[in-house]
């Protein structure tokens, strides 16, 4: 665990440190495959970040902090501590090679509550917490598929920030993974052996005869090589909106028919942007990124979102939110299977390209069943948590999530919901005035 300076970090200290935490135990001459879908979403990253006060982190030292992750939670998620590496025919796999997970270790001069203050605001505040590093920036053979950081503020309390590769998995397993930490640090010893899900079924067609048709849900880019990142067109920003629980049941109560909180928030984003886009028909089609599977805890890292896209057939800016849900809830189209045969089929020697997919269309992911608030340290959950998505196309996505209140006893069925926006700088600025203005969301 020797520890190394490394560059200094918005309003963070120049302590900045990182080390790596390794599996206690030998992995052995594993290797994870990795599917189609997982290399769909190679060029995206998941950030998340916990905020605790000083009760949850009081007397905690580094030594506390890591090793419940060498003992226990890297011998049973050993994928997480792999490298990248290609077979002869250049397809990436993990090999499970004990290389650790990255540990950054930073101190604040803010407290807590100041630091959330200046996020209400501005929420780049939050990008220094969560480290930032692209797959192959320090070589594809030696990048780690996650980063860990514990921030330290004046006031005694602690953020954990985790950056996890999407290749290895999506946000709900970086949430089940970060959960199951907190679970090893209060004593508890997991299962021996993750299960690995078997989905999705390979496609029977050989893939000489599968379609070549690009996916509406991906967008294809300039083959990036080993450096696992592609460029913005323009500058993209994060904002996260709180939407309290009364609000979220007087937009439910108006709907014609039982909907989820997740379909009226996208039909009212949708239904703004595209007042604010100056083509219209630039949010005709969007994408919708949702939880199939309800249970993560026991499973080995996977991408197991379904992908789909609806698409309107009239001028969005002006149809009733009622109507968008309706597309949202009957018209979508499940687009897995072609991204699963898209990707086979490039990597049978279409290797002059790669592909986005948050972003690609302006992009509507449902998490709000992601446990954000599981992580608990001595007993007590974080004061605030948040997720955000990196290496997000122009068009920008929306994530949908718990807020603090949300799924907590005596707090209603519903409770609150923060709802974060990545995109472009411009159309963030008019989406914050539209929606507090016409929506009365902030």
């Amino acid at each position: 665990m020797e520890a190394a300076p490394t560059k200094n970090v918005h309003r963070l200290k120049s302590s900045m440190r990182l080390s790596s935490v390794a599996p206690g135990t030998v992995t052995g001459r594993k290797v994870h495959e990795l599917t189609n879908v997982d290399l769909a979403m190679k060029l995206h990253y998941i950030k998340g970040v916990y905020f605790f006060n000083s009760d949850a982190v009081g007397g905690l030292t580094v030594f506390d902090l890591k090793k419940p992750m060498v003992v226990h939670l890297l011998p049973l998620y050993f994928v997480a501590s792999g490298r990248i590496r290609r077979s002869e025919t250049g397809r990436p796999f993990i090999t499970c090679n004990d290389g650790g997970v990255r540990i950054v270790e930073a101190r604040c001069d803010e407290t807590v509550d100041e630091w959330l203050a200046m996020a209400v605001e501005d929420d780049s505040t939050f990008d220094g917490l969560a480290y930032n590093q692209a797959l192959g920036e320090t070589g594809l053979d030696f990048s780690p598929l996650v980063f860990i950081q514990f921030t330290w503020f004046k006031c005694g309390g602690m953020s954990v920030g985790i950056s996890w590769a999407n290749v290895l998995g999506d946000a709900f397993s970086a949430s089940t993974f970060i959960n199951m930490w907190g679970k090893t640090m209060a004593g508890y010893v997991p299962h021996k052996s993750l299960h690995v899900p078997d989905w999705p079924a390979k496609s029977k067609l050989p893939l000489s005869v599968l379609p070549k048709v690009t996916p509406n849900a991906l967008k294809r880019v300039d083959s990036v090589g080993d450096l696992w990142l592609t460029p913005n067109n323009c500058k993209m920003k994060t904002h996260s909106f709180h939407v309290p629980e009364a609000k979220i049941n007087h937009f439910l109560s108006v709907q014609k028919s039982k909907v989820s909180v997740f379909e009226v928030l996208s039909a009212i984003i949708w239904k703004t942007l595209s007042k604010i886009k100056e083509n219209p028909k630039d949010t005709r089609m969007v994408t919708l990124c949702t939880n199939k599977f309800s249970e993560r805890e026991f499973e080995s890292p996977s991408n197991r979102m379904v992908w789909s896209t609806v698409k309107a057939d009239f001028w969005v800016a002006e149809a009733e939110v009622s109507e968008l849900v309706e597309l949202i809830l009957n018209k979508k189209e499940d687009e897995n299977g072609m991204i699963e045969e898209m990707m086979g089929n490039t990597e049978t020697g279409e290797k002059s390209s790669d592909f986005i997919a948050y972003g690609a269309n302006l992009t509507f992911v449902n998490l709000e069943q992601i446990e954000i608030y599981g992580l608990e340290l001595k007993g007590q959950q974080p004061v605030y948590a948040n997720y955000s998505i990196i290496g997000v196309g122009d068009e920008g996505v929306v994530l949908v999530l718990p807020g603090p209140k949300c799924g907590k006893e005596g707090e209603g069925v519903n409770g609150d919901r923060s709802v974060t926006v990545v995109m472009p700088e411009n159309q963030l600025a008019q989406l914050k005035v539209e929606l507090k203005s016409n929506w009365s969301i902030t």
